[in-house]
């Protein structure tokens, strides 16, 4: 998240004091991203350091006004035209916990899988309520109309972003499922041909005596699961629009 940029965009509308563009910045986005003021000054501090903003007297209140200089328009211009880069992803708490999860000791990758569908799930419908929320605010076309069709992009963009994560944690349980099953599959084959080997029949020994073969059960992501989904993870997305 630009919060560099954000203050530019809204210093871009007028000058503003620090307090004003936290409450201005959190209103936009829903306070989904919520900010301290001590983190705004911080940022206007930078800007201003690097010739984007500047000082320019005080309200009646008496508060220090910063406003936009053309080499912040500049800078913001730029940020606009310019795609977000996503070469180089930011680190996601989940992918990280369930690559840690695979093969951990103690561990069962399909309830951490289950745990984080229904946390997923619930945070959809949360998000969907909020949306309706905002369509009937900007259906009825008041005062904050923009920073409404601001809010209800990002609760789009939430809703969305919860579909997908519930897509992929389906298709992470289901691919454990696969490579478990293919597993167990190449230790009966390996079973089935070291007993030829030895003695004609599975488990047979080199003097003949034939042995009951033991199964090694496979730990953590080789383990085959049984699929016990919750009933809300059957369809994930719905109610989503």
């Amino acid at each position: 998240m630009s919060i560099r940029h954000g203050l530019l965009a809204l210093l871009e509308r007028g000058p503003r004091y620090g307090s004003q563009l936290r409450t201005e910045f959190e209103s936009r986005t829903g306070s989904t991203w919520p900010l301290n003021v001590g983190q705004v000054y911080t940022t206007l501090s930078r800007l201003e350091r690097d010739g984007m903003v500047a000082q320019g007297g005080e309200d009646a209140a008496g508060h220090a006004l910063y406003a936009i200089t053309d080499s912040g328009r500049a800078e913001l211009r730029t940020w606009f035209e310019k795609p977000v880069d996503r070469t180089s992803p930011a680190r996601d708490e989940l992918a990280i916990k369930l690559a840690m999860a695979v093969g951990a000791s103690g561990v069962d990758i399909r309830d951490v899988i289950q745990s984080q569908r229904r946390h997923t799930v619930k945070a959809m419908q949360d998000y969907t309520r909020l949306k309706a929320q905002a369509l009937i605010a900007v259906e009825s076309g008041g005062a904050r109309e923009r920073d409404d069709v601001a809010w209800l992009l990002v609760l789009e963009q939430l809703i969305f972003q919860t579909e997908a994560e519930a897509r992929w944690l389906d298709h992470c349980e289901s691919r454990l499922i696969r490579l478990s099953a293919t597993a167990a599959d190449t230790g009966a084959a390996t079973a089935t041909t070291t007993g030829a080997a030895t003695g004609g029949t599975p488990g047979g020994t080199a003097g003949g005596t034939a042995e009951a073969p033991t199964a090694t059960a496979p730990t953590g992501a080789d383990t085959a699961p049984t699929r016990t989904a919750p009933p809300e993870a059957a369809s994930p997305v719905a109610g989503a629009r």
